[in-house]
């Protein structure tokens, strides 16, 4: 499995569900969600060692699209980055945030609705919306 590993942050603007461009570094968790969400097709914040974050790292590769992964456990600001995405997600306190897919900038969602799209077909159609597949 090959895949592009970064540490970064970036923002996503809750209620149109696509992420908003901000450059530089930022402090605040969000926006650095939202820069780094838009810095590729695919973008997935992962933790290492969550075996649903392997499982969809392993779909989109098996696809022959090359996902960005921030693995926020190896990230200084990982835990602050992980309670954004959970709000973002509207699971804070209650599942853990992790995986969680952009694809073209815009927030796909946790594993359910990438498996959900993959499954009623919606998923391709995304990523060659996004450049991520050509084929």
């Amino acid at each position: 499995m090959q895949y592009h590993a970064e540490s970064s942050w970036g923002y996503h603007m809750n209620g149109a569900m696509s992420v908003a461009g901000v450059g530089g570094p930022s402090s605040d968790p969000l926006q650095r969600v939202a820069r780094l969400a838009s810095e590729g097709a695919v973008v997935i914040f992962s933790v290492s060692t969550c075996c649903m974050c392997h499982a969809v790292k392993s779909l989109f590769c098996g696809m022959g699209v090359s996902p960005v992964v921030h693995e926020l456990d190896q990230d200084p600001r990982g835990k602050e980055m992980q309670q954004a995405l959970a709000m973002l997600l509207g699971s804070y306190g209650v599942a853990p945030a992790v995986p969680v897919v952009f694809i073209g900038g815009k927030l796909i969602g946790a594993m359910d609705r990438v498996m959900a799209s993959h499954i009623n077909g919606t998923l391709v159609p995304l990523l060659k919306e996004a450049g991520a597949l050509w084929l």
